[in-house]
This record gives C-alpha cells, sequence and structure tokens, in this order.
C-alpha cells in the first residue's frame, strides 16, 4: 500500500549541457536550424528527480551496468513497504553520501569524504551537522550521462562519480587539511535494500585495499521469498595511504583497528591533505563474492584512473544514444527524449560477474556458459517486474537492442531452470514481484515473436507455458497465486482486501484481464511452434476477460464467488477490484483484441467514451497533477503508472484513427516536462525506464498495443514528433522517419510514404523496420479523415 503525498507545486529549472558548454534555457527561442545535434547534451539527469524512487538517479553509470553510482540525500531513512520514494530529491539541500549500487529492492555500499572532527552517522536532512551529511548548492552540481561532481559545502571536497560496467569510481579532492577523511558506510540500509542481516568491511594497510560485503533482507523479498536475502560485495583500491584507520558501528568508534562484521559497520581512512589533494577509490563490485568483485576491478580497471573511466563511459553513453538522431528544433522535446532514452538503457543492471559467476535464487552461485573466447554466452540482470514493459522497454529493445533483450530472456530462464518458476521481478535472483501478477511469460514470447531466439526455445516455451496455466502449489514469488481460479473457472472471486490467494483476490479484475492478455501471448508461442494443444488451452483462457465485462454498465466489474457482480460498484474506486487503478481505467485493458472489445462496447460509445476520457484528464495533466507516485489511480486516466499506457493508442482499432495522434502528442507535450517535479508527471513512478521508453516510443510514432505478441508483430503508426529521427536498429539497418508540414499543433497524419511509395495501413511489420525503412508523413492541423477511409 502506498502513502499519499500531498501536492506539491514547486518548480526548478535545472537543464545542465553535456558538452561543456553554458547551461540551456529553456524559453529561450527556439533553435534556428534543424542540424542534428550531439544527444549527450540533451540529457539532464536531474529531470524528475523530486519524489524519484532509489534507482531512478544514478548518473554515474554506464547502459545496463551494474555499478550504479549517484548521491544519496536520504537513503539513509529506510523503506517501510520496499517502494517508497527515498535516494536522491532534488528538493532537499543536503547529502549523506554516494552510493554505488541502485537497483529494484538492492542497494549498497555509502561512500563519502569529510573534514574536521570524524562523524560516523549520516546525520539527518533537518540538521545536516549531526553526521557527515554535508549542504550543498545546485550550482556547484554536474549530472551527465557517466559522471556527477558535487560540491561538499561543509567541507570544501570536491566528489566525483564514474563507472565502468562493474566497477565504480570516487575522487574527493580536498582542501588543505590535516583531519580529511575517507568514510565506507557498509552496513546500512541503502534505499530499497530493507534490513541489514550482517555486513563487513576490512582495510589492508599492506596493499592499500578494502574490501567489504553486506547481507540485507528488502520487503519484497520478505514478502515473495522469506528464506531469501540479498548478498553485495565489493573490493576496492585507495590511490593514497592514509596516516590513520579506524572502524565504527554507529557512533561507536574504533581506532587502528582494520576490521569489523556486524549491522552498521563502517571503516574510515584519516588523511593530511595539501589543497586541492585527490583521492581516488576504484571498487569492484559483485553478487556473488569479495573474490569476483576483485576481479571485476582487475579485468575492467585494474590500471585505469578516473578520467580514463569517465571518458570510457561517456563514450559509451555518446554511442548508445547516437543510435537515434534527432533533427529538430525544440531544445525542449530533444530534452524529453533523450532523458527519456537515458532511463531506458541505464535500466535494470547488470549482476554476473567477469567470469560468468551470478547470483541463484536458491543461494547458491551459478555458472553461464563460456564461448570460445572466454566470453559468458551470455549477461545476468536484476529486473525491477516487467508489468507494463512491453508498452515501452521491450518494444524499443526489439528494435534497437535486441542483444540485451536475448540477455533478458537468458536471465529469467536461468532463475526458471534453478527454481522451477518464472520470476517476475528479480534482485540477485530472489522473487520481487512487484504487483503479485507475473508477465514474464509474455516477454518471453514477445522475444520469439520478434525473432530474438538464441536461448534454448522449447524450454522457454515450457517456461512461459506454465506460467499461464500452472497454478497448483505455485510460487508466491512466481505471482499470480490466484491463478487456479481462472484456469477452472473462468473468473477470479472477488474477496475484499489487498490480498491475493488462491481463494480469490482483492485485485480480481485486473488479474483475470492481465492474465487474459497473457495467455493469448502464449497461445501465439504456441502457434508459431505448432503446439496445436497448448494453442487451443491458451485461446479459450485469453477470452476469460468476458466474463467480467458488465454490458448493462459497460464496465469490467468484480464478481463475487456466487457468478454475481458486485452491487456496491463504484468505476472510479481504485482497489476494490483492481490492482493501482479502477474500473474507468481497466476497462479499456483487452489489448490482445481490441476490436472484441469495441465490438462489445459498441463503436461510437467507445470512441466518444474514449475521447471524453482525455478532454477531461487534460485538466489533471493526465493523472500527473500530484506528487505521489498513484497520483492519478483516482482518475479517468493515469499516464503514471502502468494500467493505462497503451490506451490512448486504441482509436487506431476504431473509424477514428486520428485521435491516437491527438492524444499522444498532448501527452507527451503536457504530462512529461523538463523540471524536477514535472518530468514525469509530477513525482511519478518512473519504474527504471518505463515512462521515458514510452515517450521515446509514441514520440517515434511507433507502439504496439499488443507488446509485440503476435507471430508477425507490427508497430502501430502514431504521429511523430520530430522533423526527422535517423534510427539505427539492431539489425545493421537504418530506419528514417521524416515528417512535412511538422509544427507543435500540426499532430494530425495527412498521408504516408514508405521507401518512396504511398503507404495507407495503420502499423508496420518490425521485420519491415528491421530490414531499414524510409517514412515520410505529411502532417497537419487538422484530420485528413478521407486517408484513413483507405487504411
Amino acid at each position: 500500500m502506498k502513502l499519499r503525498s500531498l501536492p506539491f507545486l514547486f518548480f526548478i529549472f535545472s537543464l545542465i549541457t553535456l558538452s561543456g558548454c553554458a547551461q540551456k534555457n529553456l524559453n529561450e527561442p527556439k533553435e534556428q536550424n534543424t542540424e542534428v545535434e550531439g544527444p549527450m547534451s540533451y540529457v539532464d539527469p536531474n529531470i524528475g528527480t523530486a519524489h524519484s524512487r532509489w534507482f531512478f538517479y544514478t548518473p554515474a553509470a554506464v547502459p545496463f551496468g551494474m555499478a550504479k553510482l549517484g548521491p544519496s540525500t536520504n537513503g539513509s531513512y529506510g523503506n517501510e513497504n520496499g517502494w517508497e520514494a527515498v535516494g536522491y530529491d532534488e528538493r532537499h539541500n543536503s547529502i549523506e553520501g554516494f552510493a554505488n549500487l541502485h537497483e529494484f529492492q538492492v542497494g549498497g555500499f555509502l561512500f563519502t569524504g569529510m573534514t574536521g572532527d570524524l562523524k560516523t552517522v549520516p546525520g539527518k536532512l533537518e540538521n545536516p551537522d549531526e553526521g557527515y551529511r554535508s549542504r550543498f548548492d545546485r550550482e556547484d552540481e554536474t549530472a551527465k550521462p557517466g559522471y556527477y561532481s558535487v560540491l561538499l559545502k561543509d567541507y570544501n571536497v570536491m566528489a566525483e562519480l564514474t563507472a565502468t560496467k562493474r566497477v565504480g569510481f570516487q575522487r574527493y579532492t580536498f582542501p588543505k587539511n590535516d583531519e580529511s577523511y575517507l568514510i565506507f558506510d557498509v552496513g546500512n540500509q541503502l534505499g530499497e535494500s530493507g534490513e541489514v542481516k550482517d555486513a563487513s568491511v576490512t582495510f589492508n594497510k599492506e596493499n592499500n585495499t578494502i574490501e567489504g560485503w553486506v547481507i540485507t533482507y528488502p520487503e519484497y523479498v520478505k514478502k515473495y521469498q522469506p528464506d531469501g536475502v540479498v548478498k553485495m560485495y565489493f573490493f576496492g583500491k585507495v590511490s593514497e595511504e592514509p596516516v590513520s584507520y579506524g572502524t565504527f558501528i554507529g557512533n561507536d568508534e574504533y581506532k587502528d583497528q582494520a576490521t569489523v562484521q556486524g549491522k552498521g559497520s563502517g571503516l574510515y581512512l584519516k588523511f593530511a591533505t595539501e589543497e586541492n589533494d585527490a583521492i581516488e577509490i576504484k571498487a569492484g563490485f559483485s553478487y556473488t563474492s569479495v573474490e569476483n568483485a576483485r576481479l571485476n576491478l582487475k579485468v575492467e580497471a585494474e590500471n585505469m584512473t578516473f578520467d580514463e573511466a569517465k571518458k570510457l563511459a561517456q563514450n559509451t553513453w555518446s554511442e548508445e544514444l547516437n543510435k537515434i538522431k534527432i533533427s529538430d528544433s525544440s531544445v525542449e522535446n530533444k530534452t524529453k527524449f533523450y532523458t527519456g532514452l537515458f532511463h531506458a538503457i541505464l535500466g535494470r543492471g547488470l549482476a554476473s560477474d567477469v567470469n560468468g559467476k551470478f547470483p541463484q535464487n536458491d543461494g547458491t552461485v551459478g555458472q553461464i556458459p563460456m564461448d570460445e573466447n572466454g566470453e559468458p554466452e551470455f549477461q545476468f540482470y536484476n529486473t525491477d517486474s516487467v508489468w507494463g514493459a512491453y508498452w515501452n522497454l521491450t518494444q524499443l529493445w526489439a528494435l534497437i537492442w535486441p542483444e540485451y533483450f536475448n540477455d533478458f530472456v537468458q536471465t529469467h530462464l536461468a532463475v526458471y531452470e534453478n527454481s522451477g518458476w518464472l520470476g517476475d521481478g528479480l534482485a540477485n535472483s530472489k522473487f520481487v514481484s512487484g504487483v503479485g501478477t507475473n508477465f514474464v511469460g509474455l516477454v518471453i514470447a514477445s522475444a520469439y515473436q520478434s525473432g530474438i531466439r538464441d536461448y534454448d526455445i522449447e524450454q522457454a516455451f515450457q517456461a512461459a507455458y506454465e506460467n499461464e496455466v500452472k497454478y497448483k502449489d505455485r510460487n508466491e514469488g512466481a505471482g499470480k497465486t490466484d491463478l487456479g481460479q481462472f484456469v477452472n473457472k473462468g473468473y477470479i472471486d472477488f474477496v475484499p482486501g489487498w490480498e491475493t490467494t488462491p481463494e480469490g483476490s482483492g485485485f480480481s479484475v485486473s488479474h483475470q484481464l492481465e492474465y487474459s492478455y497473457s495467455s493469448y501471448a502464449v497461445a501465439q508461442f504456441a502457434k508459431a511452434l505448432g503446439k496445436d494443444s497448448a494453442y487451443e488451452e491458451l485461446m479459450k483462457l485469453s477470452s476469460n476477460w468476458e466474463n467480467i465485462y458488465d454490458d448493462q454498465t459497460n464496465f469490467v466489474r468484480p464478481k463475487l464467488s456466487s457468478g454475481e457482480f458486485k452491487e456496491d460498484f463504484d468505476p472510479f474506486e481504485p482497489w476494490v477490484g483492481f490492482q493501482e487503478g479502477n474500473a474507468w481505467q481497466y476497462t479499456f485493458y483487452v489489448p490482445h483484441t481490441p476490436r472484441k472489445l469495441v465490438k462489445r462496447m459498441g463503436e461510437e460509445r467507445f470512441v466518444k467514451r474514449l475521447d471524453s476520457i482525455f478532454t477531461i484528464s487534460e485538466k489533471t495533466k493526465f493523472g500527473g497533477e500530484d506528487i505521489d507516485a498513484f497520483a492519478g489511480v483516482k482518475y479517468l486516466y493515469n499516464q503514471g503508472n502502468q494500467p493505462n499506457l497503451h490506451i490512448a493508442w486504441l482509436f487506431n482499432y476504431t473509424d477514428h484513427p486520428w485521435l491516437t495522434q491527438k492524444w499522444v502528442r498532448r501527452i507527451s507535450d503536457e504530462f512529461y516536462g523538463t523540471e524536477g517535479v514535472h518530468g514525469y508527471g509530477f513525482g511519478q513512478d518512473e519504474d527504471q525506464g518505463q515512462l521515458g521508453a514510452w515517450y521515446v516510443m509514441s514520440s517515434m510514432g511507433l507502439f504496439d498495443v499488443k507488446g509485440l505478441t503476435e507471430i508477425d508483430p507490427s508497430y502501430q503508426l502514431g504521429s511523430p514528433l520530430f522533423n526527422k529521427i535517423d534510427i539505427k536498429n539492431g539489425y545493421g539497418n537504418t530506419i528514417t522517419i521524416e515528417t512535412k508540414n511538422n509544427g507543435p499543433e500540426n499532430y494530425y497524419i495527412q498521408s504516408v510514404t514508405l521507401n518512396g511509395q504511398p503507404y495507407n495501413q495503420r502499423d508496420i511489420s518490425l521485420n519491415q523496420l528491421k530490414d531499414g525503412a524510409h517514412l515520410i508523413f505529411t502532417m497537419g492541423s487538422s484530420p485528413n479523415k478521407e486517408v484513413f477511409k483507405e487504411w
């Protein structure tokens, strides 16, 4: 359950250019030229950092990396339910230190620098002086892809961060002071990591190295895999020898002690510094052992300096971001686009070592097979729930990063092989189901249909199939504990409350809709493999959504065990039959067969209802007007959460497809912003790149309501936002999307050509895009309704 925050309408401009230029002002006149600008210059990691999740703000990282470094303003405050916004908030004015690992339910190893009297606790935002935290000014802060720096004002210490895949670099530039310290706070809770069970840190004065580990018990592991824990390890080198050292637990200091173990364990190193003395720390990380953390450091960065690592990180980001190049006059839209793309490929982070070792679900260490070059055949990743990811992240991965999508599938299959179940979300292989459902089977099916198949296909199908039909003794960590009723009764009993059990669920309606969708996806997988009986079985299940559609009200509605609809029914009421939403929102959740939904409701009613929903919702910033991850759950529409992310595209399945063009553009313009508060709505739950990836796909005019689950998947066409987009796809070819007569109000398609020929279809196949394509859209300020009669 998430607590609601009060609205907070404070805006701060913090767009920082990332190429050494002066700050851009988004209120300045638009650029006069339309030349392609360097994408790095438009990424602003500080956008959306008010009320952001633990994993959101990690500028000092590389795409899909393990080492994800960033400042922490309140990461030590705890995380009662495992999801609350904690870590870095742009409304705060002091920093407690710099955390090295940021993932869903994973956080560890806070380092920082200070001068003066030693302090061994972080202190509070209200009174920074009680701990080692320091005040800072925004003008002294720089955040770029691959790099972060800030002046710690209380100590006049400059802190800088960068990273390789598995190695974090920190550099502290001190003033002249005989009491300069590095603090290594290892054994305390950080972000979403949960309670610390045990920890240890050691300084080796012979070779100036540090090492340590922490074992945590995240809230979602506690719920979904109670006997599991999350282990994190590091091994690092310090560039200078300290004059003294010691350990601590809380406020208790142990001078000259080189090692300590237990909750709260920490280490300090003391230096006598001259003005501008810089001390560097580079630390390898691992989720399997200190030895592998040492190996990761040796292989990736043994002789690498901070500046070399920074250059490598920024070159890596530049290469990845340049896979999509935009020509356009709007600085604001390019800033939204490239910042969204940055978050989409910052994403779900690496969890395996350079030698292929990775943490298994059962607590052992697994081994990825090695290829003929001595490299792991795939990489293993941590991952938030994939709830909703098929409407943003996987569509982007399939188009541009198929190798990552393949590794993502391999990751989940490794967990399936070890545990017997697919896990919805993974924290070091431990089950951390985000919402108690499980869409991993759908994502695997989508990968297969997209031609991403470098894994054991029979095993992949078996795992996906069991995820849809196997309910006896189902592991709660695999989600869908109410699946038996869905399979056997055709509907799930509504049981008041927040629990989901084999006897029913408080979210019975949303679960039924979701299971219908995923059954359809895996049915297409079965069909593609010639598994006819499985196909028929799953297609029957995919129609179960019809059993909870109430023709009297034209809403989906909770059903009781008697088979009757719940009587006291309010379609605005969230959480009563609906996970993170209400009946107004979930009635449109039939993405696998939208035309059947349109027919069931009646096309005229469907279009009028959906159009009116967006007309009214525009007044609430499309559900994002409050600072709250669940700001829009009571509204007609909520762009800030997963259940609604496909709805604006449903007009493409009616006789009014131009309304998709209108409303997707309005959402892109109004819900998304370029400030700390108004970034992804007003302090929304961005979920490891999902909302950013939605903007990326939608502004390119490509989106698939069905989540690429058909045998020949395609993207529906929308209204491209930019004058020209050049996409280097993941298959060695280029996709060019041009718009003629483009403008802020010209979001209606007048005509389309593909490779120089008139094109009159509402979608384009993924295979066509893989081969390379040149799409030209002619736009206008009003719909060309005649052209759509030909589509």
